[in-house]
């Protein structure tokens, strides 16, 4: 039987779907524990690619025959390998093309809601990393928040939308991913904009994005309202978007909140984390729809693809939201914190103009989960 490549957007199809697979990793089995491709109805079966050099008899009992079965590696060569023996031994089946470094910058563009007078806005999920970014669109314009590396995406769907880019947002410093935000700008000469107290050591020139600013797109004049929200940076920033949305950045998830630690001022931005969470977003409509700038778990999807919840929702059953005591609070999100981003002090200086990796060594460091929330 041939054997047929299966895209990261066909993977991504199948998660939002929430349809059947069977995922056999070839990674190492530390790899595969560490990150792997989630899909609610996904079964699993993680196989080291060397344990398989002599054959694949002794794994074909584990392998379904009914369902897909999609090989998973890291670049996809060894998946290659695998499938071409399964499929010697009779088995339909699948590799994952561009493997797992494909997986991790795959861009999905989901459309979250309507403005007024035909804007739009719409979530770009990375599906494989739990980033999610976003742009704003009215009247052939268009405004970009927290945008990946990924920069060819974001171009395209813009001019897809007849829109020029001329506004382009960081919420914060990001620790976990390359911000493709300076590279857009420059492309589009759009007006780049950076939390200045998040920037005091950038080499490039930008605009302060302070609390208070207003920013409006297009004849109609959607407002994209900034409100400084700091603790997972000294810098931190939110918007609200057209008096519907509230991009939270990396303060507040669907499941968690923002962890402090990643400048390793933890216990001094503890205090200002709350007072963000606890204070400045109690004082806005509960009616507003939470965009985080992240998700951690599959779960965290709703049935279309995007992540969003109302903000009375999560006031209600987001734990993080519910600490009374601030010392038990504070205990939280000092010391339950999971493991550090992957070359997480690299992307940092990669973000501020200090280093310039190529594109290889890029994704290197991006490899991995996002890990900006606490446990």
């Amino acid at each position: 039987m041939a054997i047929k490549a299966m895209t990261s957007k066909e993977v991504t199809k199948k998660v939002f779907n929430k349809e059947k697979l069977f995922v056999l990793d070839v990674r190492n089995e530390s790899d595969f524990q560490d990150w792997k491709i989630e899909g609610e109805n996904f079964q699993y079966l993680n196989i080291p690619y060397f344990e398989l050099l002599d054959g694949v008899e002794g794994i074909m009992d584990k392998i379904p025959a009914e369902q897909e079965v999609l090989v998973v590696c890291a670049k996809e060569g060894s998946s290659v390998m695998v499938a071409e023996m399964l499929s010697d031994a009779g088995l339909d089946v699948f590799y994952l093309q561009g493997g797992m470094k494909a997986w991790s910058e795959h861009l999905e563009p989901v459309k979250v809601g309507d403005l007024k007078d035909g804007g739009e806005l719409y979530q770009f999920v990375r599906i494989g990393k739990g980033c999610l970014s976003y742009m704003v669109l009215s009247n052939g314009e268009a405004a970009l928040i927290d945008a990946t590396r990924m920069t060819d995406i974001y171009l395209d769907f813009a001019k897809s939308k007849n829109a020029k880019i001329t506004h382009v947002f960081d919420t914060h410093l990001h620790a976990d991913h390359i911000s493709g935000g300076r590279v857009i700008a420059e492309k589009t000469n759009a007006t780049y904009w950076l939390p200045p107290k998040d920037a005091t050591e950038v080499t490039f020139d930008y605009e302060p994005l302070e609390g208070g600013n207003d920013v409006s797109i297009g004849e109609t004049k959607i407002n994209i309202h900034s409100l400084y929200s700091p603790g997972h940076t000294i810098g931190s920033t939110s918007f609200v978007v057209d008096d519907q949305f509230l991009l939270s950045g990396d303060i507040l998830f669907i499941d968690s909140i923002g962890r402090p630690d990643l400048a390793g001022l933890a216990e001094d931005w503890v205090g200002d984390l709350r007072e963000s969470l606890y204070s400045r977003y109690r004082e806005l409509s509960e009616e507003l729809i939470v965009l985080p700038a992240h998700f951690m778990i599959i779960d965290e999807l709703n049935e279309d693809g995007s992540v969003a919840e109302k903000l009375g929702v999560l006031f209600a059953k987001n734990h993080g939201l519910n600490i009374e005591d601030e010392n038990e609070f504070r205990k939280l999100v000092t010391e339950n914190l999971p493991p550090q981003p992957n070359a997480y002090q690299q992307i940092r200086e990669t973000n501020m103009g200090k280093i310039s990796p190529d594109t290889e060594k890029q994704r290197e460091m991006e490899i991995g989960p996002n890990r900006c929330a606490v446990r």
